[in-house]
């Protein structure tokens, strides 16, 4: 059985601590937050993940985890020392390291054997060799160590399995033998162990995230062209996806990305390529189209009504991804912000992220339910793509909204069958005009054929009118 120190009860160190308990390790996750570790002493946890909790209880209450705020408790005869902590965004994109400073700092000054110190938190190309020195300069017996890069890979909503399943293990040294003496924690896993040095490790999670954002952006550029000559962005996908050069995975098309991790490492990888002489180009366009893609929700809902000011609009989804409560930098945020700019009243419901939002968001309206957020909308936004929403019943969602628009930022329901109940659909690249079928149309909103006209039809129907242009 090994000894392992995390430090920092966050998503990754808390997801990390948790499933080595669960191979059978001795584990202690120290966090300085007081409150936090009270809570996770209590068995509640700080964040939502399917299976996590579950996991916790049955290793705290097995004496394999337990939680702290005490480094020379959490330290003592550890083997393993993982650096957890959250390294946020500065204000020019750059990552933000004073936590990974102090926890290095907090370690030298009461390590007092020798150990192994790894870096699980996503760090800058260079933060191994930071990480040395602060060691080398705190400890007061100058006990052995070694510093190993070992990024994470996990997704929000599906991180224990993860895990406890991974593609690939990177662990990244100077010395080939600390990396190969850090894998021993993750032969029971069954996946290639790729060691390398500090520096190419490090890379290796910044390269990853860029180049998945950069597939997202890419098809949302698609998108774009998709629907203004008319052609199904999830047909060109799937098409695109069948070569195997290419993969179908982080071709669907939507509101873009957000979350913690990619946004942060695009930015702060374009932040050192700047600083190392390079030139970004590619990395700074994949960050405007993804703000961009936001803003054309806006554009297609201005399109319809001419003027948001008094209109009732109701999101579906507040997490930036299903199966979490995550918010930082959803897309529901963005928009949630620039509807309530121009005038509009937002209604809104999320199966977990509600509690969170209220304190970020505190002027929309939350809902018990799908339907009661869409009571008398104008419009709905479908923001996330909770299981939930693609089982909706969609004739009461009908019948409850003021006009039937949807706006599937998601693009988790059929065109034709949305059509076909009647409802004005708009998705993410999916060609067509938004029309309801000429059945439908008889007993819902009238449309035409161009995009003014149909705004005049739509808000004729109800006995609006607007002097948009």
């Amino acid at each position: 059985m090994n000894r392992i120190t995390v430090i920092g009860a966050g998503y990754v160190g808390l997801v990390t601590g948790t499933c080595f308990a669960e191979l059978g390790n001795q584990v202690v996750c120290l966090d300085v937050d007081t409150t936090k570790i009270a809570d996770l002493n209590r068995g509640v946890l700080p964040l939502y993940e399917p299976s996590l909790e579950e996991l916790v209880r049955r290793n705290a209450g097995a004496g394999r985890l337990s939680f702290t705020t005490s480094y020379a408790d959490a330290l003592r005869d550890s083997e393993f020392i993982f650096i957890a902590v959250n390294t946020p965004a500065g204000p020019t994109g750059e990552a933000d390291l004073r936590y990974v400073r102090q926890a290095a700092a907090s370690i030298g000054k009461v390590l007092r054997h020798p150990a192994t110190i790894i870096t699980k938190s996503t760090v800058p190309i260079g933060t191994g060799d930071r990480v040395d020195h602060i060691l080398a300069r705190e400890l007061a017996d100058k006990v052995s160590f070694d510093v190993v890069a070992n990024p994470e890979f996990l997704r929000e909503g599906s991180a224990v399995a993860d895990f406890l399943h991974p593609d690939r293990i990177v662990l990244g040294a100077d010395r080939r033998a600390a990396a190969e003496h850090a894998a021993v924690l993750y032969r029971p896993l069954g996946c290639p162990i790729l060691i390398t040095d500090l520096r190419s490790a490090e890379m290796i999670k910044y390269a990853s995230n860029a180049f998945l954002a950069t597939k997202i952006s890419f098809i949302n550029e698609v998108a774009l062209i998709c629907e203004r000559t008319g052609a199904d962005v999830r047909v060109v996908a799937d098409g695109m996806g069948l070569d195997q050069r290419i993969g179908r995975a982080f071709l669907d098309a939507g509101l873009g990305w957000g979350g913690s991790c990619f946004p942060k490492d695009v930015s702060a990888l374009a932040h050192v390529a700047a600083v190392h002489g390079c030139h970004p180009q590619l990395l700074r366009t994949v960050i405007e189209i993804n703000q961009d893609q936001r803003l054309r929700v806006i554009q297609k809902l201005i399109d319809l009504f001419g003027t948001l000011e008094n209109r009732t609009l109701a999101l579906l989804g507040l997490s930036f991804k299903p199966n979490t409560d995550d918010l930082r930098d959803a897309p529901a945020v963005s928009l949630a912000q620039l509807l309530e700019a121009e005038g509009a009243v937002v209604r809104a419901y999320d199966p977990v992220a509600m509690p969170g939002a209220r304190h970020l968001l505190p002027q929309v309206h939350y809902q018990d339910d799908p339907y009661a957020a869409a009571e008398t909308a104008d419009a709905t936004i479908v923001v996330t793509d909770w299981n939930e929403f693609k089982h909706l019943d969609l004739p009461r969602l009908h019948a409850a909204m003021k006009h039937p628009i949807i706006i599937d930022g998601r693009n988790i329901y059929d065109p034709d069958t949305m059509r076909a109940l009647g409802f004005i659909y708009h998705g993410i690249g999916r060609g067509g005009t938004g029309e309801a079928t000429p059945e439908a149309r008889e007993t819902t909103v009238p449309a035409a054929s161009s995009n003014g006209e149909h705004r005049t039809a739509v808000l004729a129907a109800t006995g609006q009118t607007t002097t948009a242009a």
